[in-house]
C-alpha cells in the first residue's frame, strides 16, 4: 500500500477562521497533540504577518521533534528571510511559498503577467533553496488556472528546487471529477514531476473537500492538506479526521496509509475546539457528539444485535471511550499523576500540583469526575500564562428574581495590584456581570459574541462559556470553565481580556531579548 503524507494546517489556515485567536501556548499544546496524532508536516503559521506570529512559529519550531515544522511565505524575499528566522532551529524546517496561477488573480490581485508570475516563482523558491532544504510551492487557486500553464510554471518550478508541489482548490470550486483530472493531467505532463511530492489542498464551500482530497489521492497525489474539525476561513477546509478514516474504513477502494494514530483522532478534535472556541456540529462525521447514536428504533435493535448493521466506525477506532467515573475524591496523588501521563499531558510536579489542587476541588462538587472534566482541567492549566500582571477575579454576586432587577457585585485585582469592587445592573444575570466587569476593567470593551456549552452530561456537568469582544480595537476571544455557569462567564470575560496583557507582555519580552 502507498504512504500518503499527511500536512495539516490547523495553525495557520485554521486560525484564519474568523473569531478564532490562540496564544502561543495554546498553539504550542495544539502542536504537541498534532505531533502526538502523527502527521508528517504542520504549518505553524505565517511567521511575516505579525511579530506574535514569528514568535509562535519559532517556539513550536524549537519544539517539535517528530514532525516537520513549516511556515508561510509570500513570494517575497522579505517573507521568506524571516520565516527562515523563525524555523531555522527546526528538527526539519521547510518553507511553504505560494503564487497564484489563475487569469482572474493574476490580473486583478498580482497584476502581472503569466511570464512575470513565472519568473517571479522561479526566482523566490531557488531563493529559498539556499538556507531550507525542503520547499513546498503552491499554484494558488490552481483549480481555476489554465492546465497548460500549470504544466509550464510547475516544470521551472521543479527545476528551481521545489520539492513539494501543491494544487489547491483555494476557494473550493472545483469537484471531484476535475480535481482528478488536475491531478492526472499534471502526472502524466510534467517531465520532472517524480521528483517532487504532489501535494492536495480542498476548501469547502461546495461541500466537497474531503471528496476531492480523495478524487486527488486516486490520481496521484501523495500529501494531503487539511485542518482538524475542517475548521479554515469561508467555509473551512477539508478535515483530516475524515479523510484519515475514509482510507482506513475504505482500503478497499483507497489502498494507501497515513502515519496518522486514529485513536488520537477524538483528542485532537476536543483539543482544537476548546481552545478555538469552535463548536464541533453534532451531526460532524467521525467526531460529532451523534456519530455513534442511533434515535431510530430499527437502528437500535439492528446495534444491539450486531454493530456493524448501522456502525461502520467503532467509536474505539477513533478513541472514543466509555465516560465511566475515571478518580474520585478519595483518588490520591500518585493515581491523578498516572492519569495524567495517560492522557499524554506532560507536566511539571508544579503543574501536577496545581491542577491535583483543582481536581480535589471539582470533586467536593462534583460526585463523578470523567476524562471530559479532567480534560478541561488540564488543558486549562496547561495554557495559562502565569507570569504576567492581570486582571483576577477576587470574588462575585449575582442577584436575580423573576420581580427583580438583577445585580451582580465583584471584586477584581488589577494588573497593578490593586482591589477594586463595583455593582450594577442589567437586564439579565449574564449582561449585569458583565456590566459590572466593564465598569470595573479601564479597557474599551465591545462584546460581539456569547456562547454556552456543558462538558459531558448530568446536572453537575462543567459549563464552558466562549466569548468573542474586542479590547481596545483588538480582537479577541476568550474561554472559561466552572461548575456554575456565571463563574464560567466570568472566567470568560476575565480570559478574553487578559490575552491583550498577554500579547503586550510577549512582545514585550521579546523586544527586550533583541
Amino acid at each position: 500500500m502507498s504512504r500518503i503524507n499527511v500536512f495539516d494546517t490547523t495553525l495557520r489556515d485554521g486560525e484564519q477562521s474568523p473569531g478564532v485567536n490562540l496564544n502561543q501556548l495554546e498553539k504550542l499544546e495544539i502542536a504537541k497533540q498534532l505531533e502526538r496524532f502523527g502527521v508528517d508536516i504542520m504549518e505553524a503559521g505565517f511567521p511575516a504577518s505579525s511579530q506574535g506570529d514569528f514568535e509562535g512559529v519559532r517556539n513550536i519550531a524549537r519544539t517539535i521533534k517528530n514532525a516537520a515544522v513549516t511556515g508561510l511565505a509570500r513570494a517575497k524575499k522579505s517573507d521568506i528571510d524571516i520565516a527562515w528566522d523563525a524555523l531555522k532551529d527546526a528538527a526539519e524546517p521547510s518553507l511553504h511559498i505560494f503564487l497564484a496561477t489563475s487569469p482572474i488573480h493574476m490580473t486583478y490581485k498580482l497584476k502581472k503577467t503569466p511570464d512575470q508570475v513565472i519568473s517571479t516563482a522561479v526566482d523566490m523558491v531557488s531563493y529559498a533553496r539556499r538556507n531550507f532544504p525542503n520547499v513546498e510551492w503552491s499554484a494558488e487557486d490552481a483549480s481555476r488556472s489554465d492546465i497548460d500553464y500549470l504544466v509550464k510554471i510547475i516544470e521551472k518550478v521543479i527545476d528551481a528546487g521545489a520539492t513539494v508541489i501543491n494544487l489547491p482548490d483555494t476557494v473550493g470550486y472545483t469537484t471531484p471529477e476535475e480535481y482528478g483530472y488536475l491531478f492526472r493531467y499534471v502526472r502524466e505532463n510534467v517531465r520532472n514531476i517524480d521528483k517532487v511530492v504532489l501535494s492536495a489542498h480542498c476548501h469547502n464551500d461546495l461541500g466537497m473537500a474531503v471528496a476531492n482530497t480523495m478524487a486527488a489521492i486516486k490520481n496521484g497525489a501523495t500529501q494531503i492538506e487539511g485542518t482538524i474539525n475542517g475548521i479554515g476561513e469561508r467555509a473551512g477546509n477539508a478535515a483530516l479526521e475524515e479523510i484519515a478514516v475514509a482510507l482506513n474504513i475504505r482500503a478497499d477502494k483507497y489502498p494507501f496509509t497515513t502515519n496518522l494514530v486514529l485513536k488520537e483522532i477524538k483528542r485532537t478534535s476536543d483539543l482544537v475546539s476548546k481552545l478555538t472556541g469552535m463548536a464541533v456540529p453534532g451531526n460532524k462525521a467521525v467526531v460529532g457528539k451523534n456519530a455513534f447514536a442511533h434515535e431510530s428504533g430499527i437502528h437500535q435493535d439492528g446495534v444491539l444485535k450486531n454493530a456493524a448493521t448501522y456502525e461502520i466506525i467503532t467509536p474505539e477506532l477513533v478513541g472514543v471511550l466509555s465516560n465511566d467515573l475515571v478518580l474520585g475524591k478519595h483518588s490520591g496523588r500518585h493515581a491523578f499523576k498516572d492519569k495524567v501521563i495517560q492522557l499524554g499531558y506532560q507536566f511539571t510536579d508544579e503543574k501536577i500540583t496545581e491542577a491535583f489542587q483543582a481536581f480535589k476541588q471539582l470533586t467536593d462538587r462534583k460526585k463523578e469526575v470523567t476524562d471530559d472534566d479532567l480534560f478541561t482541567i488540564l488543558t486549562d492549566i496547561q495554557t495559562d500564562v502565569k507570569d504576567v500582571k492581570k486582571y483576577e477575579l477576587e470574588s462575585f454576586q449575582v442577584q436575580y428574581g423573576s420581580s427583580n432587577i438583577p445585580t451582580a457585585t465583584v471584586a477584581l485585582t488589577t494588573p497593578d495590584g490593586e482591589h477594586v469592587e463595583a455593582a450594577c445592573t442589567g437586564k439579565g444575570s449574564v449582561e449585569a456581570l458583565y456590566n459590572t466587569l466593564e465598569a470595573l476593567i479601564e479597557e474599551k470593551i465591545h462584546l460581539t459574541d456569547y456562547r454556552l456549552n456543558s462538558i459531558g452530561s448530568g446536572r453537575d456537568a462543567l459549563a464552558q462559556a466562549h466569548i468573542k469582544m474586542t479590547v481596545n480595537d483588538i480582537s479577541v476571544s476568550g474561554r472559561g470553565s466552572a461548575q456554575d455557569v456565571l463563574e464560567a462567564s466570568a472566567k470568560a470575560f476575565l480570559n478574553a481580556v487578559n490575552r491583550v496583557f498577554i500579547k503586550q507582555h510577549s512582545y514585550q519580552k521579546e523586544t527586550a531579548n533583541l
